[in-house]
């Protein structure tokens, strides 16, 4: 890490134990010169250092309005990760503490884009079905036939066009797919000429027109449950889903239906609302999708990736340097 700090600074790192926990987070002191780096596996595991923390590194561990009023020395709360749900922003806000991601430090964008091309390539080679049914001796290709597709040729609609939708979106073009995108903004000219022409169009038209659609929306208010019944219903018939996000921007139980009735030909899903799922949770049982557990950003090299990117922006602040990816 570049830059010796001023003075000794507290840094609190909460990495779960899903996450790694403390055999994890011990190589962060290292990464972090003259700060004293006390690792937990929960915000609520060393009350004291919380109480003296200056800073807190998360991985997807959840801060909340509690833990920040539990830290009055608190001036930072860095988000190993591209999300930010799991942190309490209005609580943070009030309190004027910046919370910070890595979005443009593209660390999780590589993986997230090979994870969820992974799942369309399952998807419209029926990958699953066909290996499950070899392994019972049931040569299933004349059942299979008729679903079997390809990518090329398809459009594929990007709900999200940052660092991770536009990873995605380089990869389809090559895949020989068409691209249509929605977002808050529409993307520079220059990009959607990269993009081979990528179109902006709102959510709804998207959907009507997509025979693919990937999320890499963050989570937030006003984007859970964005892909409720009413816009599964859009969907084509013949369309895939796939979600390598977060799980609450989709009504799970909406899309366990859709899939149920057939009006959705399938569904790719690497995030789910709560992680991990319940049991009881439909679509672990629906037909015709295709589910891992969050793996899209956690590969060996990424997690490395991930790991530097976030102590930097800490060393950063802590030297008195300029924040990056601070979460508005």
């Amino acid at each position: 890490m570049s830059g010796g700090l001023p003075a000794v600074r507290n840094v609190l790192a909460v990495i779960p134990p899903h996450m790694g926990g403390r055999s994890t987070g011990a190589a962060l002191a290292d990464l972090v010169p003259g700060a004293h780096v006390t690792v937990v596996e929960s915000a609520d595991e060393d009350p004291a250092a919380l109480r003296e923390a200056h800073a807190i590194i998360t991985a997807l561990a959840p801060v909340t309005a509690g833990h920040l009023a539990a830290a009055p020395a608190l001036e930072l709360v860095q988000c190993a990760s591209h999300g930010y749900d799991y942190v309490d922003l209005d609580a943070a806000r009030a309190r004027s503490v910046a919370v910070c991601n890595i979005g443009s430090s593209g660390a999780e964008a590589q993986n997230v884009a090979e994870q969820t091309f992974a799942l369309m390539l399952a998807l419209a080679k029926q990958v699953v079905p066909a290996h499950n049914a070899l392994t019972q001796a049931d040569w299933a290709l004349p059942r299979l036939q008729q679903s079997l597709t390809e990518l090329s040729g398809k459009t594929l609609g990007i709900v999200g066009l940052g660092n991770i939708g536009q990873e995605v979106a380089r990869r389809a073009l090559v895949f020989g797919m068409r691209l249509v995108y929605t977002g808050r903004n529409r993307a520079p000219a220059d990009t959607e000429s990269r993009l081979g022409g990528a179109r902006h169009l709102p959510l709804d038209e998207l959907l009507h027109a997509s025979d693919y659609v990937s999320l890499h929306a963050p989570l937030t208010p006003d984007t859970r449950h964005l892909l409720d019944a009413r816009r599964l219903a859009l969907l084509r018939p013949t369309a895939f889903l796939v979600n390598t996000a977060r799980g609450a921007l989709v009504d799970q139980d909406a899309l366990a239906d859709a899939l149920a009735a057939g009006t959705l030909a399938g569904a790719g899903i690497d995030v789910f609302d709560p992680e991990p799922p319940t049991a009881a949770l439909r679509l672990l049982k629906a037909p015709n999708v295709v589910l891992s557990p969050h793996v899209g950003g956690v590969t060996r090299e990424t997690l490395v990736r991930i790991a530097l990117a976030a102590v930097q922006n800490v060393v950063d602040h802590l030297c008195g340097k300029p924040l990056r990816d601070v979460v508005p």
